[in-house]
Order: structure tokens, then sequence, then C-alpha cells
């Protein structure tokens, strides 16, 4: 059987030879999808034999299937990939193993993240493992159409858990990780603002995944933890992944992560919440045009 993998890029000329060389044992072609990078990504990833295309750049749910649906995949199976991850040696061999062997009505295999910060492995505060379903048959699977916390899902058939892992390991400086999680903040306050206004129509898991993990933290996210109070529940979320989940176990860097990751970043959701509807309130606009308007958004 063989597997081609996609991945999203815009300057990742850091990761991206790495990514893909522990992709070359298992994947007989490699796509990526490049939203206009001003580095090498193009020629690094040109050398290692990977096929490139850009495509404007809108999320990454919509940028994942314009690649499924327009680049020229003849494999069986796809495996979606991001730039800053790469396959431990165990799970390559694993997918070697087991993918010739799955029962026919297997359509998703379900892998274990493992997320690596300032050389340091988080193993604690509830963030391993996180399953993600990242190998599927194609046409079988579609990234969820969504701004923030996208995933995949099947049209039919069951999935399997791989017992390895891979691994996000993301290589930039502090500064850059702040700036990348001040615009997934954004994308964050545009989906829970939907769940209060509901102005977009967003697809879900599909019901055959409904015992995933992902599925469960949104449930979580939407029934319970979207009703507490702004700016008080970033405390409380803080407090169960660093005393209650062990996150202090994790070290310095665990520190950083889990206050970086677990309260300033949902903080700073909330606050944009506030500012938004603090915006459309004063305005006299829709959340859909303050969003735009202020925060670079067209929904």
């Amino acid at each position: 059987m063989t597997i081609t993998a996609i991945i999203l890029t815009y300057n990742e000329s850091v990761h991206i030879e790495r990514c893909i060389k522990s992709l070359l044992p298992v994947c007989n072609e490699i796509f990526i999808v490049d939203s206009f990078s001003s580095d090498n990504t193009k020629e690094i990833t040109a050398a290692l034999g990977a096929k490139f295309y850009q495509h404007p750049w809108k999320n990454h749910a919509e940028q994942f299937n314009w690649g499924l649906d327009n680049l020229s995949i003849k494999s069986e199976w796809v495996m979606r990939m991001d730039a800053d991850e790469y396959l431990t040696e165990e799970l390559i061999v694993e997918i070697k193993r087991k993918i010739n062997d799955l029962p026919k009505d297997i359509n998703g295999v379900v892998i274990k993240r493992r997320v690596h910060f300032m050389d340091r492995w988080i193993k604690h505060g509830g963030y391993y493992p996180t399953y993600l379903l990242r190998i599927f048959k194609y046409g079988k699977g579609k990234c969820e159409n969504r701004w923030m916390d996208e995933h995949i899902k099947i049209s039919e058939g069951r999935t399997i858990i791989l017992e390895n892992d891979l691994v996000d390991d993301n290589l930039n400086n502090l500064t850059w990780w702040s700036n990348k999680h001040n615009n997934y903040a954004t994308r964050e306050a545009v989906d829970m603002l939907n769940i209060k206004y509901k102005f977009l129509e967003y697809d879900g898991v599909d019901i055959l995944q409904e015992d995933t993990q992902y599925k469960k933290k949104r449930l979580l996210k939407e029934k319970v933890y979207s009703h507490f109070p702004l700016f008080v529940r970033p405390f409380f979320y803080f407090v169960y992944r660093y005393f209650l989940k062990l996150g202090f176990l994790d070290g310095k860097p665990g520190l950083i992560w889990h206050f970086l990751q677990g309260f300033w970043y949902r903080f700073l959701v909330d606050a944009k919440i506030y500012d938004i509807e603090r915006r459309a309130k004063k305005e006299n606009k829709t959340i859909p045009k303050v969003i735009a308007e202020h925060y670079g958004i067209n929904i």
C-alpha cells in the first residue's frame, strides 16, 4: 500500500528537511502546499524530491482540503503532517509493519503526538498523549471546516491507534512562538464567539469518531469551558493543568509552556473576545463585521 504526505508550509526552512527525511521511509510521494514563503523552503523541498505547490492562505482547513482536491494524489493513503513535526524511528517501523495488513474497513489511523518545548518533552499537564487522526484512505477523509482546532474526519469505516509517536518540536525562538499564538488567539476567539453567536456553519468530527479524545475535549470546550466567565476560566484551566495534572513535573520549560499556553494564551483569547464584543456594541456592528475590520479575518 502507498502513502502520500501533505505538508503545509510558510517559511519553514528550519524544519522542513527534518520533517521530509522522517517521511521518506514510509511515503511514496510528499506534497508541499506553500503559502508563498520568502525563505528557501522551496529549494530545500525540491532537493529532497518533494513536489512543491503554492496556494493563497486562508486557514489550515481550507489549505489542506485544497491540497486534497487539487494535487495529483495516486496513493491509497494520505498523511497529514506539520512542517515542525517528525516521525520517531519506532513509528516509522510500526507504520511499515502494519499499514499493509490493516482490515479493509479501517479508513483512519490515529497517531500519538508528543510535544517538545525548549528541548523538554512535555509529558504532563494532560498534554501527552494527544491522539490525532493523521493517516486516512484517500477519498474517505477531509479536514473539518473550522478556523481553529481543526481535525481530520472520515466519512465511513473504523480507525485504529498506533503505539508509537510523532514529535512536535518547533525550533523557533520564544518571540516567534508568542507571535504565532497571538495569531492563534484571534482564530480561537472567532471559534469561541461562534459558539455564542453562531454566525458560522461549522462541520464537526464524524459521528463514527465520537469516542475520540479530541471530540471529548471539544465537548468540554463548547459545553463547559465556554460558559465560564471571561478571564476567570484561564486561571482555573492553568491551575488544573499545572497542579492537578502535574504540569510542574515538566521543569522550567514546563512552567513556561503551561503558563504561556495554558494561561497567557487563553487569557489573550478572552481579551480579544471582550474587545470584539465591546467594539460591536460601541460601533453598532455585527460580530463578523468587527472581526473583519479590526482583526483582518473575513468570515
